[in-house]
């Protein structure tokens, strides 16, 4: 079986999201999530970049624009906050893409659009 990748960071982001959602429901806009989640990491020291800009390149040549992560967290993965219906494909792609400019090898989609709140650990 393989070793599941940054398992106890993740355990501890996804117990600090339902914690977060538990206090404000769904259906707010993702920035404010993402203000939430920052006061968390600060509250639990928990080292983190928010919007974090990678370089994207094309035939070895750096383009204009950065591709921003909203949290590169624990210097080791990215998190992508959600407030959608579901996740989708389009946001599984997304992550793929900051994980392929990143270098990084997990990503976690965290969806506080729904009920009860979702996510998906993406791997490369």
């Amino acid at each position: 079986m393989a070793e599941i990748l940054f398992k106890d960071e993740s355990y501890q982001i996804v117990g600090i999201c339902m914690e977060i959602h538990k206090a404000l429901g769904m259906g707010l806009k993702e920035i404010n999530y993402k203000d939430a989640m920052e006061l968390e990491f600060q509250t639990n020291n928990i080292p983190y970049e928010r919007e974090k800009k990678y370089k994207v390149f094309y035939k070895g040549k750096v383009l204009s624009h950065p591709y921003v992560a909203d949290f590169l967290v624990f210097n080791a993965f990215i998190l992508e906050i959600k407030s959608a219906q579901a996740i989708n494909q389009a946001h599984i792609a997304q992550t793929l893409s900051y994980l392929n400019v990143s270098s990084t090898k997990l990503g976690i989609i965290i969806n506080f659009g729904e009920k009860s709140l979702k996510f998906q650990r993406i791997v490369l």
